[in-house]
């Protein structure tokens, strides 16, 4: 299971959505711990002056003096959840309502370590009425000769509470609203921030598609580095490029000669009564010419874009395999725009669709099917038979230079290696899968001109 998303955009916006939970958590429960804080502090004050009140009046021998107690107001409301007690070892006393209160933890000592003259500092505490109300309530120990006598007040937590609850709704949607600033804040924050990377790829495909020769090294910091290798990379493969090319150009001018001179040496009367070894060296010679073409064509700064219209050699062609293969009365289907045209050489053209095309037209037993589909910027040349068909191991050796698959006829196997080399050296790829028709489906695509 993949717990962060494929895409960077995805990735920091999970992370930056967790951080932002987590940071809004951690607020709500903060505030809320501050909220509470000052809303109990005026239930204290109320309680530490009753218990002020209730401390003056126990005597030093541990007896209570009623008549030093002055309720506060609230404490004379019964059944409210306010009430107090004085327990000493002369007697215990209460009033307002009764209550059991947890034990307070022990008194701290003073910074001297000694107990505070006569009392204790006031703790806090909680407990339950016989009613079932909360209390808070704040207890104090005072020391006198009969020994010491703890003296509680408590109020209704509910007094706490409610106000406390009352200001949360508000705050957790204030931090929501929050939450979802942040989130679309965050949202285009990654659009901006990624922006450079778009770009980045954009200008990739313009070199792909030759418009192009480096991309711009003008990039954020981040990506001025990657810039630079990019176009290095584009240098080395260009230099790898021309030096491949020269060497075809050097080979096939290497060849003229010879092939000028062999010329010469047939037209002479008897060396080729004839004439078949003269066409033969006419058609290696044009051959040749044509390769140092597309070297000349393809040097830095030539500008030529090869463009072919499709239908007319497609045509040409057919008629051709039709005229070879005469004696076979093929159901041919053809579905070509006139108007579809790729960037490619004529030549080249006319040698992948002639292999693909030779190979159909051999091993279909009834039909044979030509399409042409443009998708965004190329076009998909499908050509299809219901011969027997290649299984996948087959189809995998196919594309082996020199590998026959069928010992029948003149074949040699270099014609799919070719047609795969020169698609690809056009921008183009090859693709063999089995046909519906059930025999074998030829996919050749082109850069669209």
């Amino acid at each position: 299971m993949r717990l962060l998303p494929r895409s960077l955009s995805g990735r920091l916006l999970a992370i930056s959505t967790l951080t932002t939970i987590l940071a809004l958590a951690f607020a709500a429960v903060s505030i809320a711990h501050v909220l509470e804080r000052f809303v109990i502090r005026g239930l204290d004050q109320q309680l530490e002056a009753e218990v002020g009140m209730l401390q003056r009046a126990v005597r030093s021998d541990g007896t209570l003096d009623r008549t030093r107690i002055v309720n506060l107001p609230v404490f004379e409301d019964p059944g409210q959840g306010w009430g107090w007690q004085v327990e000493s070892p002369r007697g215990r006393w209460t009033g307002g309502d009764a209550m059991t209160i947890r034990p307070a933890p022990p008194a701290l000592p003073d910074r001297g370590g000694r107990r505070f003259e006569g009392r204790t500092a006031g703790m806090p505490g909680e407990g339950i009425t016989a009613t079932g109300e909360h209390v808070h309530a704040r207890e104090l120990t005072v020391s006198t000769s009969a020994g010491e006598v703890t003296v509680v007040a408590g109020g209704p937590r509910r007094l706490a509470t409610a106000p406390l609850r009352a200001a949360m709704v508000p705050l957790l949607g204030s931090l929501a609203i929050l939450g979802l600033v942040l989130a679309l804040a965050t949202t285009i924050q990654l659009r901006i921030g990624l922006r450079p990377l778009r770009a980045l790829q954009v200008a990739l495909g313009e070199v792909r598609a030759g418009r192009a020769r480096h991309v711009p090294e003008d990039q954020p910091a981040e990506l001025a580095p990657l810039a630079a290798e990019l176009n290095a990379l584009v240098d080395q493969n260009q230099a790898q490029l021309e030096h491949a090319r020269r060497h075809v150009a050097n080979l096939a001018h290497g060849l003229k000669t010879p092939l000028a001179a062999l010329g010469i040496e047939l037209a002479t009367r008897g060396r080729d009564p004839d004439g078949g070894l003269r066409a033969m060296v006419a058609d290696i010679d044009r051959r040749v010419r044509h390769h140092l073409g597309r070297a000349r064509a393809a040097a830095p700064g030539s500008g030529y874009r090869a463009r072919t219209v499709l239908a007319p050699a497609i045509a040409d062609l057919t008629a051709v395999m039709r005229g070879i293969n005469a004696e076979r009365a093929l159901a041919v289907t053809i579905e070509v725009a006139p108007d579809h045209a790729v960037a490619a050489d004529p030549q080249d053209l006319d040698e992948m669709l002639g292999n693909l095309l030779d190979n159909a037209w051999r091993h279909a037993s009834t039909a044979v099917a030509l399409r042409a589909v443009a998708s965004g910027s190329a076009i998909e040349l499908t050509i299809e038979d219901d011969g027997p068909g290649l299984t996948d191991e087959a189809i995998g050796e196919a594309l082996v230079p020199g590998r026959r698959l069928d010992e029948r006829g003149d074949g040699h196997g270099f014609g799919l290696p070719i047609t795969q080399e020169l698609a690809e050296l056009n921008g183009g790829a090859l693709k063999l899968v089995r046909s519906p028709l059930g025999g074998l489906r030829a996919a050749l695509t082109l850069p669209a001109a």
